[in-house]
This record gives structure tokens, C-alpha cells and sequence, in this order.
């Protein structure tokens, strides 16, 4: 199954657990935040100990990684807090270690968590997707606009990583205090936030504190929001953000899915007939006219294959418990 919903849910509530999986070494430890438990592909709070060492490796998986408190050492390159890094699958990441002990925020996005030794790139690895900044220092707050319709003014966002493929985005966003937005709201696509300061207030979950956190899939009604006095927050959505926005609570996931493919039916006939047929039981190719069709309303350009795989394998399973009604089954 996907990752179910999670929410409330605040990693300040349960103990750090002692990472034992092959390749990460002792002095490693995590909460874990959500995971899917058909392909392992999670969110977790990682502490490392003060003198923590990792060797050179990449993951099947692709990695995001955020500086929450403390230094990390990445190769020859010490970073502090707020230092942000996307590893593709099949990247060999730097030697890793913390002298004193630091903080971070990992999801791994398409498998389990994994390392295998080497100082070398996969040969599938999309390397030109691989970067890192200061997500604090080195990119300024923007308008929360980046869809529209767009939220309402006092959200600020850094966009952080956009994946070409599945128009995911990875983002710092903050509410300005006395944030308020009246509405609700609802997504195509899964998202996911940290609270890395400061708490918001949702109306269906209530406060989201620092070190709160949330995995909501589609079509899950969220909102009115406010924050008194601010926040600052990692977010993540697994596709394309389009904000649906209406003011009723009580509408069901089926009858926002429904509304959705109403509004996609209105404004791209073409797309909405390929969506409800049945004749698309076959993998997406280069030749296949979703990539190639001009939109209704003009010309349409799609990102461009790549001839990379996908880096997701099997994992084991054993006992996880969030405490707040989610129980998972993983082997850490």
C-alpha cells in the first residue's frame, strides 16, 4: 500500500531507535516519520552521534537531505544548519561524518533507505540532478505562487528541488505571524511538511508544533490555517501541486477526486478521454501522445525521457509504531 495518512504526528512524542541496517554503521539513529511499506520509501528524523563516520556510497533510492541543528561533514565540506542536499538514485555520496553530533532530516523518495560502498556513480545515475545549497543563507523567501490559484499573502516559499519527470517539488516555506487563509483546500498529489520552528494551526488536525510533521494523500480536505506567531517548515509534494479550493469541510475524498477529474474534463477534454479509457493498459514511451499532444489551450512541452531505470528493490519487514494509530512493518 502507499504511505498511509499521518496527521498529527510530532517526532518530539517517541524515542530515537538505533539504526541497524547494512552499510550506515553504529552511532546512527532514527524516528521514523512515514513509510511506504510495499517499496520502503520513508521520512525520518536521523541523530548522529558526536564522531559518527559513513563511508563513500550511493543509495537505490533518492535522497533528500536537510541540516536540522549541529554540523555535518560531507567529504572536504563542513555544513551547518539549514544546508540542503537532493542525491539521485545510484549517486555516490561523500564520506559523511559529525564531530560533535548533528540533526537531519532524510527522505528517501523512491525505496528504502540504503548504502552501498563505492566512490563511483551508478552508470543509470541522472548525476546533472544532483545539488545542494544553504537554504537559508543562499536563497531568498519568494511568494508563495508558485501554482495558482496561489495561497493567500504571508506564505513565503525557497524552492529547494523540482523533479522534470513527475513535476514533484521540494521546498522551505514559512507563515508570517498572524497568518490566516479561510478556506479549505485539497491536491492531486501527496504532500508532506516538517516543522523545523515555530506551529500553525489546521482546522481538521489542530496544532502542528516544532518537530510536527505530516504525510496527507490526495484529496484529503485541509484548512482554514493560521499561525500566530510563524513558522518555518520543509514541505514535499509527490507530483504536479494544484491547489483545489472550496468551503466544505465535510466533502469526502471520492467527491474531491470526482470535482477534480471535472475541472481537468473542462479544461483538457483530450486528456480527461485518455484518463477514463480503457484502452491504456501500457507502459508510457516516448511515442505515447501524452508527451507529444498539444494542450488545449496551447502547445504542450513535456520533460524528455531519460534512459535511466527505476532504482527500487524488494526489503524485509518488522515492527514499527508511531503511537498515534499507525503501525508499520519495516527492518531497520
Amino acid at each position: 500500500m502507499a504511505r498511509p495518512h499521518i496527521e498529527p504526528f510530532c517526532d518530539r512524542d517517541v524515542p530515537f531507535k538505533k539504526m541497524t541496517m547494512k552499510g550506515f554503521g553504529s552511532g546512527m539513529h532514527y524516528k521514523m516519520l512515514s513509510l511506504d511499506t510495499d517499496t520502503g520509501a520513508c521520512s525520518m528524523t536521523v541523530q548522529l552521534d558526536g564522531g559518527y563516520r559513513q563511508p563513500p556510497g550511493f543509495s537505490w533510492s533518492e535522497l533528500e537531505l536537510l541540516v536540522v541543528e549541529g554540523e555535518l561533514q560531507l567529504g572536504n565540506k563542513t555544513v551547518g544548519k539549514g544546508h540542503y542536499v537532493f542525491f539521485p538514485a545510484g549517486y555516490a555520496q561523500p564520506a559523511l561524518a559529525s564531530a560533535k553530533g548533528c540533526q537531519l532530516l532524510m527522505m528517501y523518495n523512491t525505496g528504502e533507505p540504503s548504502l552501498v560502498e563505492s566512490d563511483t556513480h551508478h552508470p543509470l545515475c541522472r548525476t546533472d540532478r544532483f545539488h545542494r545549497t544553504d537554504s537559508y543563507n543562499d536563497i531568498p523567501w519568494a511568494l508563495g505562487s508558485i501554482t495558482k490559484p496561489s495561497t493567500a499573502t504571508g506564505c513565503m516559499i525557497k524552492l529547494l528541488n523540482f523533479n522534470d519527470r513527475t513535476h514533484a517539488l521540494t521546498f522551505l516555506y514559512c507563515m508570517t505571524p498572524h497568518y490566516w487563509q479561510d478556506n479549505i483546500s485539497y491536491h492531486d498529489c501527496a504532500e508532506e511538511s516538517y516543522h523545523l520552528w515555530g506551529d500553525s494551526w489546521i482546522m481538521q488536525f489542530g496544532t502542528v508544533p516544532t518537530g510536527g510533521y505530516f504525510w496527507r494523500p490526495a484529496y484529503i480536505n485541509h484548512g482554514a490555517f493560521a499561525s500566530e506567531q510563524g513558522c518555518i517548515a520543509l514541505g514535499r509534494v509527490d507530483s504536479k501541486l494544484f491547489n483545489h479550493f472550496h468551503y466544505n469541510p465535510w466533502s469526502t475524498v471520492d467527491e474531491n477526486q470526482t470535482r477534480a477529474a471535472a475541472r481537468i474534463a473542462e479544461r483538457d477534454p483530450n486528456l480527461y478521454q485518455w484518463m477514463v479509457s480503457h484502452a491504456h493498459n501500457h507502459p508510457h514511451g516516448p511515442e505515447d501522445f501524452e508527451r507529444t499532444m498539444a494542450r488545449v489551450g496551447g502547445a504542450h512541452e513535456a520533460a524528455q525521457p531519460h534512459p535511466s531505470q527505476d532504482f527500487r528493490h524488494s526489503h524485509g519487514g518488522s515492527d514499527h509504531e508511531h503511537g498515534h494509530g499507525h503501525t508499520h512493518d519495516h527492518q531497520h
